[in-house]
């Protein structure tokens, strides 16, 4: 038995199917005209977010620029022990903050 159907698709969905590509979206039959449609689902592409600038690169981490914020990372063994962690974290805050002093003066010139 061979039953012949027609289906109102759209062309960009249709390209698609004979690509071998996947449409999602949904097939409905309309109740007053008994035409089968295929409404294919138009995701909306995702934005690329621009990648942070590296600012400087610290000796246990980096400082980042992105078109928002500046980014500062550190990671510190926790074997070296609490006294010498806050001496690394204050160093590498001082550092963190030359050189965004110097990025400063150097866009200005």
């Amino acid at each position: 038995m061979i039953i012949n159907i027609n289906i109102d698709i759209s062309e960009e969905a249709y390209i698609r199917l004979m690509s071998g590509k996947s449409v999602p979206g949904q097939m409905k039959k309309a109740l007053a005209t008994g035409v089968i449609t295929f409404d294919d689902w138009k995701h909306k592409t995702k934005k690329q977010r621009a990648k942070d600038k590296l600012v400087h690169q610290l000796e246990m981490g980096w400082v980042k620029e992105s078109p928002e914020k500046y980014k500062v990372f550190l990671s510190i063994y926790k074997k070296l022990g609490l006294p010498r962690i806050l001496s690394i974290i204050d160093r590498e805050m001082k550092e963190a903050k030359t050189s965004l002093l110097d990025k400063e003066l150097i866009e200005t010139i």
